[in-house]
């Protein structure tokens, strides 16, 4: 099924949200996602009958717990529900697709156990444009770094698409699946353009394989 273009007016100033550690959703980025948990299996059923977008947080453990439960970042991705299936025992096998990011305004009173917040769009309606075809940084230097770090995390990869896929969209993806922390996750949904986004992430990768060679005292031949 396709949809028309979206324009931020389209979209909905309060929005179920789901907060999960770890769990990054970026704009043209999809994300699975297993529901199990009440709540979010009836914000899931409420998001399917009135539109079928919410919004995907991450927790802040540097900030004490509020009223609502666990404190979280001030900035999330909207995500659109493009696949969904539910399995025998009751939980909803989901894809999230990116949207757009949004800041919280206020949150809003909870509805059946789910967290809805009031946002803001403004900041980030280059979002819904094409990701960028060209390169921020010659690609064999994106590689150059790369294909270590995956090496060090132990992660098998397909470098046939690797080699195919534009790299904006690569930086996205990666983005989301890599095993960064949280705060480093967070930092990379707020960076302003792909093109920032890009250098943060092979900072990052760059500071695991170098933080983990200092603890160790080098790596192993």
């Amino acid at each position: 099924m396709t949809h028309s273009p979206l324009r931020p007016d389209d979209l909905p100033e309060t929005i179920p949200v789901f907060p999960l550690a770890g769990a990054l959703l970026l704009p043209h980025g999809r994300l699975p996602l297993n529901i199990f948990e009440p709540r979010y299996l009836a914000m899931i059923e409420d998001a399917l009958a009135a539109g079928r977008v919410l919004g995907m947080m991450q927790g802040d453990a540097s900030r004490p717990r509020g009223e609502h439960g666990t404190a979280i970042y001030s900035v999330g991705c909207l995500g659109r529900l493009t696949s969904f299936s539910e399995t025998e025992d009751g939980r909803f096998l989901i894809t999230l697709s990116g949207i757009m990011r949004f800041r919280v305004l206020e949150e809003e009173e909870m509805r059946r156990g789910y967290r809805r917040m009031r946002v803001d769009y403004n900041p980030y309606h280059h979002d819904l444009e094409p990701l960028p075809a060209n390169e921020s940084i010659p690609r064999e230097g994106f590689l150059s770094v790369l294909r270590p770090y995956f090496q060090h995390q132990g992660m098998d990869v397909n470098w046939e698409a690797i080699d195919k896929t534009p790299e904006a969209m690569l930086v996205t993806t990666l983005s989301m699946l890599c095993p960064f922390a949280v705060a480093e996750k967070q930092a990379l949904l707020e960076a302003p353009l792909p093109a920032d986004r890009t250098k943060m992430m092979l900072a990052l990768m760059q500071m695991a394989m170098h933080g983990s060679d200092a603890e160790g005292g080098g790596r192993p031949s």
